[in-house]
């Protein structure tokens, strides 16, 4: 799939990965739509790519139908969704005082992290079907959704993040099958430790960071958002990558804490 000429989605594009995808995916030639709830940020970002900010809250179907609207209207065709947009949540099962998780709390993890995620796959892939095929192939666009290590091996504390980044694991194979006859590929990431503004700054930031480098295997570092986005426009541009998920975790196996 050629990026040049195409239009493009990617939700949680105002920071972190979404963010390092929209400058990946807009100087190969797409002009990217960010959909993200920050305003101001991406507004700033869409501008300095010549793309489009859409304020979206991806758990809602209209805000991320009136968000594909806008890239299907971009006039160059929607090619590429990428689904970034995501939140974290630690709590036990139960906790150490003997209260339930609070059942709140999972929903609103399950509503952002895979029900977001289905929103913008499901309605953004029924766009892409209305355009021409873009190759021999018939081929139309590519979906890359974002999951976790922790979707496999889950951690104390993350039952509602690990389901949720499980469940979109889990949805990969089947929705590139159903998405086959309408030639769209459909591939998940699950990322590792990934340096990103969620960590913070500052001495105590930065060692925090270093427990987190201690289970990586090689190279002994976090990962980038630069490293995230080229693994995205790879998976874009190699047209027989189809209904897989890639571990992206510089060889990390979670310890149980």
């Amino acid at each position: 799939m050629k990026l040049n000429g195409t239009a493009a989605i990617i939700s949680g594009g105002a920071s972190g990965l979404g963010e390092a995808t929209a400058r990946e995916l807009a100087a190969a030639g797409s002009r990217v739509v960010i959909a993200d709830l920050n305003e101001e940020r991406g507004k700033t970002i869409a501008s300095e790519l010549g793309g489009l900010f859409v304020k979206t809250d991806v758990a809602d179907e209209g805000s991320v139908q009136a968000a594909v609207d806008a890239a299907a209207g971009l006039g160059a065709p929607l090619r590429i969704v990428v689904s970034c947009a995501g939140v974290g949540w630690a709590a036990r099962t139960v906790m150490r005082d003997g209260s339930p998780h609070d059942l709140a709390a999972y929903r609103r993890v399950i509503d952002i992290n895979l029900i977001g995620t289905f929103n913008l796959m499901r309605i953004g892939a029924a766009a892409i079907a209305r355009t021409e095929p873009a190759d021999a192939d018939g081929q139309r666009g590519v979906v890359i959704n974002t999951a976790s290590v922790a979707g496999i091996e889950g951690q104390t504390g993350q039952v509602a993040y690990s389901a949720s980044k499980g469940g979109i694991i889990g949805m990969t194979v089947p929705a590139a099958r159903d998405l086959a006859a309408i030639g769209v590929r459909v591939n998940t990431i699950a990322p590792g430790i990934i340096d990103t503004p969620i960590y913070g700054s500052g001495e105590t930031a930065e060692e925090f960071k270093k427990k987190l480098i201690a289970p990586v295997a090689f190279p002994k570092r976090l990962g980038t958002g630069a490293e995230f986005a080229h693994l995205v426009r790879s998976l874009i541009e190699n047209d027989y990558m189809n209904a897989e998920v890639i571990r992206f975790d510089g060889g990390i196996r979670f310890q149980p804490k």
